[in-house]
């Protein structure tokens, strides 16, 4: 998905042209959840003058409510005319950045603090961060009310076809609106669990990429709601079946081409792919509050569900953390495999970018990779092998995060504090429920 260079007198006319009657303002909260403010055609030279302002302190995580006024910046190159419109017309949609009454990039702008580190890896010497995401998400039946049960659209397994895989035209129709939206989608299909698929599209660098995972949510629960399904992309919405990850592919450039690749380097890697993926391994548990920010993820973050539970790294296995693919030249990546959807994709870009900084700011060497199974691995020959565990509570992850200087630089002061205080508050929120589970295993027997 190439990115367009749009004008002002583009915008105009391609609103004129197409009969755009409204417009869709879009941003992401601290929580990684798209807010819009929608405006009518008539607000266009408004927005393209930088004019619009909005309520910053109704939003989370922005400000207070005596700072409360903001603009609404837009990036052209997001404008993209949404292919379902109204009767009156059809909507078009840009990506904003969120600047201050003194007309300054908001800090706590989770899409300005991406804009920011990948500011910092300019100044390093490097031109490009690719990411390449891999989102999961679960289809739901709704009741006759349109609420979502848990009542799931099929049985089918991993690469299933119809009839098992019920999903299958709706998976299909959000395939092809991305593509009418201008997404290069690489691969649909279902995933392990039933209920459960995975649409890939082409790498973008770093902050489209964040923009077209945000662009997907909306698109895959607009369509899903067509055919009577709720699609979640909630991390582990039913226990004993594998939950949703989002991995994050991804590749580092300079002028000479990808940072990652060395034709006579060990496995054809370069010194600086093994310091970034030095730096990622070092910082792992630190950027995991960032990559898996709510209570549930780490329901999905335990052995036997195929999530990565171990800090290690390996170009033959898929049970370590950080797996490197085969591909070599241009296509040489790490793949982080353990984020997930629920995920503020504008953070967690951020932060493993600013791990793989620090590995190459300090030339961090990576431990030897390990190429067994680490899930049939004992307590004993996991730590014989320096493999660490992951934390396994968004208390625990919240600790290391706020014990690591350099994952709070990849937020900013204002973004993490304000990630901290919230986080802290839903964890406490989560002690003090009693699950069924409790219920059952102790209410007779104590």
């Amino acid at each position: 998905m190439a990115k367009p260079e749009y004008s002002k007198d583009d915008i105009r006319q391609m609103a004129k042209d197409e009969n755009v009657k409204f417009l869709r303002l879009m941003f992401t909260d601290l929580f990684g959840t798209i807010k819009n403010v929608e405006v009518p055609i008539s607000q266009l030279g408004k927005l393209l003058d930088n004019k619009l302002m909005f309520d910053g302190s109704s939003i989370d995580g922005f400000v207070r409510i005596e700072e409360s006024d903001m603009y609404l910046y837009p990036d052209l190159s997001t404008w993209m005319i949404f292919p379902w419109s109204t009767e009156r017309g059809k909507i078009a949609r840009v990506i904003c950045e969120v600047y201050t009454t003194e007309g300054k990039p908001f800090t706590g702008d989770p899409r300005n603090n991406l804009i920011r580190v990948l500011d910092d890896m300019r100044k390093a010497g490097f031109t490009d961060f690719n990411i390449g995401p891999e989102p999961e998400f679960f289809l739901f039946k709704m009741d006759e009310n349109g609420k979502p049960t848990t009542e799931l659209n099929d049985k089918g397994s991993y690469f299933d076809m119809a009839p098992m895989d019920l999903g299958e035209n709706c998976r299909r129709e959000i395939v092809l609106t991305l593509e009418e939206m201008g997404f290069d989608v690489e691969a649909a299909h279902h995933e392990v669990a039933p209920g459960q698929h995975e649409i890939d599209f082409k790498y973008a660098d770093a902050l489209t990429a964040a923009d077209n995972i945000q662009t997907f949510k909306l698109v895959v629960k607009t369509i899903a709601r067509k055919y009577g399904l709720y699609a979640t992309f909630m991390p582990k919405p039913l226990a004993g079946i594998n939950g949703s990850g989002m991995h994050l592919n991804m590749s580092l450039f300079h002028d000479q081409g990808n940072a990652f690749y060395d034709k006579d380097g060990e496995m054809e890697l370069s010194e600086d792919a093994y310091h970034f993926l030095g730096g990622l391994l070092k910082h792992a548990r630190s950027f995991t509050a960032i990559c898996n920010p709510i209570v549930n993820s780490y329901k999905r973050l335990v052995p036997g569900y195929e999530a990565p539970v171990y800090v290690a790294w390996s170009g033959s296995n898929r049970s370590p953390l950080i797996r490197v693919p085969n591909s070599r030249g241009l296509s040489t990546r790490l793949e982080v495999r353990s984020v997930d959807p629920a995920a503020n994709p504008y953070l967690a870009i951020a932060a493993v970018l600013e791990a793989g900084l620090d590995g190459l700011r300090n030339k961090l060497a990576p431990r030897e990779a390990i190429d067994r199974n680490i899930y049939r691995m004992d307590a004993e020959e996991r730590q014989e092998n320096h493999i660490t565990n992951l934390p396994d509570t968004l208390h625990n992850a919240l600790k290391d995060l706020a014990a690591d200087d350099v994952m709070r630089n990849a937020m900013g002061d204002h973004l993490y504090r304000s990630f901290i205080e919230a986080k802290n508050l839903e964890y406490n929120s989560y002690r003090t429920q009693v699950s069924e589970w409790e219920r059952d295993q102790y209410l007779e027997l104590y």
